[in-house]
C-alpha cells in the first residue's frame, strides 16, 4: 500500500493525485487546516445569524437565485441539491479519476472558504481510504458552476442515497453499504452540498492524471524517434546541442538532448551510401515538433497545478463573515490547457506517422525490408499497422476540435457561458491514448527495422530495443499485429520507455535545467 498524502490544501501535486487516484494511496487530512475547516464554518453560521441574503443559503440556485429560502428550508434544500443535479450519463468515469477527483476536491475545501463542517471533509477522507467510490457517469457537466453533475453522484452516497462500490467495481445501494461499515447517513447543514458540487476538481483530477500520463508518453515519443532515427540509418547533425541553442525553446533541447543520448555509441547512423547531408523533415525536425508538444503539455500543466491547490467554490466565506459571490467554479483557464493539449497531440501522433511510413515504405527505408518482413510479396509484415497509425491520426485530428470556443447557455441565462471543460476534458483522455498507440506502432517498427544489418546502435537505443523485444518476439513470419500493438503501447503508458529516456540523458544540460526546477519535465515553465 503507499504511503497516505497528507492534504492540506496548498501543497497537492500532480504527483499526489496520480498516488491517489491511480495507485489508490490513502489520504490524511492536515489537523492546522481542519482547525481552520472549523473556523470558518462558525464564521459562515453567523452570517447566517445576521439574517444576510447569501447565495445557495437562503436564496435558490441559478436563475432560482430571486427565491428566499427559509432558514427551516435549508437542510432539506442541501438534499435536493445532490438528488436534483446527479443528472449524469453515460459509461462511469474510471475510478482513478473518481478518486483523484474527490482529493482534490477535499484539499480545496481544506483551504477553509468554503463554509463546510470538518466533519463533512472527514466523512469523504474515511470512504475514500475505505476504497468506497460512486459510479459516476462520464456526461453531464458543462465545466462552469463546477462539475455539478458528476459532483452530485459523487457526493449522493454521503447521505445515504445513489450507490457505492468497493474494489471489485460492483456498485451496491449507498446506505447498506454504508450500514455494513457502521456508518450513518450524514445530514448536511446549510451550503454544505454547494460546497460538494461546485468546483473544477473533476477537471482538475482529469488534468493531474493527464499530466503524468503525457509527460511519458512524451519522452516515449522521443525514444521512438530515436529508435527510427538509428533504424533509417540517420543524419545526427540535427540533434547538435549548438544548433538548439540558437532556439532556446527549453522543450525543444530537452528532445534533441533526448535523442542524440539515446542513439550515441552507434554504428548505425549516417552509413548511407548517398548523400547524407540532411533528412526528411520527419527526421531532422523531431526536436522542432516534440518540443513544441512540450512547450503545450508545460502549459497545460502550470494550469492544471493551479486548480489542485485553488478554492473553485461559490460562495466564498471569509473569515471575518464576509460571504462573497463570484465565480471561481468556472473552468475555462482548464478549457483552454485541454484544448490547447489536443492540439498538440495530433502533431506529435503525425510526425511519428510519418516515421513509420518510412521505416516501412520500400522506397524511402534505405534497404530496410519492405514492410518489415523477410517475406515480401507472399506476407504484408506491418503494412496494416501503419494504417491503423493513419486511422487514429485521423481521430485525433477530429478529437482536436476547440471545444472551450462553444457556449450553451443554461439557467433561464443566468449560466449565460460556460466553459466546456469537462468535454474537454474527457476528448483529452481519448486522445492522449491514440497518441500512445500511435508512437507504439511507430516503436514496434523501428524495433523491427534495427535487426537489420550486423552494426551496432546506440547504447540507449539497445536497450529500448531489448525493452521492446521482452514483450514482442521479432516478426519472423505474418502474425496479427493488433495484440503485439497493445503490448508496446502498455510500454508507453507504463512509463518503462520513458525509464530508459530518463536514464540515458541524467548528464545531459537540458536535463539538468529540468532537475534545477527551472522548467518541469515537459519542457514548460514552472
Amino acid at each position: 500500500m503507499p504511503e497516505p498524502v497528507t492534504l492540506t490544501g496548498a501543497s497537492l501535486g500532480v504527483e499526489d493525485v496520480h498516488a491517489i487516484g491511480a495507485e489508490r494511496a490513502p489520504v490524511a487530512l492536515d489537523p492546522p487546516a481542519l482547525e481552520a475547516v472549523g473556523r470558518n464554518r462558525a464564521a459562515l453560521e453567523e452570517a447566517i445569524e445576521r439574517g444576510e441574503a447569501i447565495y445557495g443559503i437562503t436564496t435558490g440556485l441559478g436563475a432560482l437565485v430571486r427565491e428566499r429560502i427559509s432558514l427551516e428550508d435549508a437542510a432539506a434544500m442541501q438534499r435536493d441539491v445532490l438528488r436534483s443535479h446527479a443528472a449524469g450519463v453515460g459509461d462511469p468515469l474510471p475510478r482513478e479519476v473518481v478518486r483523484a477527483a474527490l482529493a482534490v476536491r477535499l484539499n480545496g475545501l481544506l483551504r477553509a472558504r468554503s463554509g463546510i463542517r470538518p466533519l463533512v471533509l472527514e466523512r469523504v477522507a474515511l470512504l475514500l481510504n475505505l476504497e468506497l467510490v460512486a459510479p459516476v457517469p462520464s456526461t453531464g457537466s458543462l465545466g462552469a458552476s463546477g462539475d455539478l453533475a458528476p459532483s452530485a453522484h459523487a457526493f449522493l452516497p454521503l447521505i445515504g442515497e445513489g450507490e457505492l462500490s468497493g474494489s471489485n467495481g460492483v456498485p451496491r445501494p449507498a446506505g447498506d453499504v454504508l450500514a455494513e461499515h457502521g456508518l450513518e447517513p450524514l445530514e448536511l447543514g446549510p451550503k454544505e452540498a454547494l460546497a460538494l458540487v461546485n468546483g473544477t476538481h473533476f477537471m482538475a483530477a482529469i488534468g493531474a492524471l493527464l499530466a503524468r500520463r503525457v509527460e511519458r508518453l512524451l519522452d516515449s515519443a522521443d525514444a521512438a524517434a530515436a529508435l527510427s532515427l538509428d533504424a533509417l540509418h540517420g543524419a545526427p547533425a540535427a540533434f547538435d546541442p549548438r544548433v538548439h541553442e540558437l532556439r532556446p525553446l527549453p522543450g525543444q533541447a530537452l528532445s534533441a538532448a533526448s535523442v542524440r543520448a539515446l542513439v550515441a555509441g552507434s554504428e548505425r547512423l549516417g552509413m548511407r551510401e548517398y548523400d547524407n547531408v540532411q533528412d526528411a523533415y520527419s527526421l531532422r525536425c523531431v526536436p522542432q515538433v516534440h518540443g513544441a508538444a512540450r512547450e503545450a503539455a508545460g502549459f497545460f500543466r502550470r494550469l492544471v497545478e493551479v486548480d489542485l491547490n485553488a478554492v473553485t467554490d461559490n460562495p466564498i466565506v471569509f473569515d471575518s463573515g464576509e460571504v462573497v459571490s463570484a465565480g471561481n467554479f468556472h473552468g475555462q483557464s482548464l478549457a483552454l490547457a485541454f484544448d490547447v493539449l489536443r492540439i498538440a497531440l495530433p502533431d506529435l501522433a503525425s510526425i511519428s506517422e510519418r516515421r513509420t511510413f518510412r521505416l516501412l515504405s520500400p522506397s524511402l527505408n534505405h534497404g530496410l525490408p519492405a514492410f518489415l518482413t523477410p517475406e515480401a510479396g507472399r506476407a504484408s509484415g506491418y503494412m496494416v499497422a501503419q494504417y491503423t497509425a493513419a486511422a487514429l491520426l485521423a481521430e485525433l485530428r477530429a478529437l482536436a476540435h476547440p471545444v472551450s470556443l462553444d457556449n450553451v447557455p443554461t439557467s433561464d441565462n443566468q449560466e449565460d457561458h460556460v466553459s466546456m471543460g469537462m468535454t474537454a476534458a474527457l476528448l483529452a483522455l481519448r486522445a492522449c491514448a491514440r497518441a500512445e498507440t500511435v508512437v507504439a506502432i511507430e516503436t514496434l517498427c523501428a524495433a523491427q527495422g534495427l535487426e537489420t544489418g550486423t552494426r551496432r546502435p546506440g547504447h540507449g537505443v539497445a536497450r529500448l530495443h531489448a525493452l521492446v523485444r521482452e514483450q514482442v518476439p521479432p516478426l519472423e513470419e505474418d502474425r496479427p499485429p493488433a495484440p503485439d500493438i497493445e503490448s508496446v503501447r502498455e510500454l508507453v503508458a507504463s512509463g518503462s520507455l520513458a525509464a530508459v529516456v530518463q536514464e540515458f540523458t541524467e548528464a545531459d544540460p537540458a536535463r539538468e535545467i529540468v532537475q534545477a526546477g527551472h522548467f518541469d519535465r515537459t519542457g514548460g515553465p514552472q
